[in-house]
């Protein structure tokens, strides 16, 4: 089993970073979805709980600067 990246030692601009190209990914996915059968059923619901995870972390980074 892999490894899950750790979020609190990213940085602000990597998370954004990650946010950004997980939510890209996920618009292809669905996308591609539609047209054929995907390779990976579960591929939406992991990017969605990346972006999950990304958001919580910015989200509890913005309390504790505040």
């Amino acid at each position: 089993m892999a490894k899950k990246e750790n979020m609190t030692t990213k940085s602000d601009q990597e998370l954004t970073k990650l946010l950004a190209d997980a939510r890209a990914q996920l618009r292809t996915e669905r996308f591609s979805a539609v047209g054929a059968r995907a390779k990976d059923s579960n591929a939406p619901k992991k990017l969605r709980a990346a972006i999950a995870r990304v958001l919580t972390e910015q989200h509890a980074r913005s309390l504790t600067a505040a």
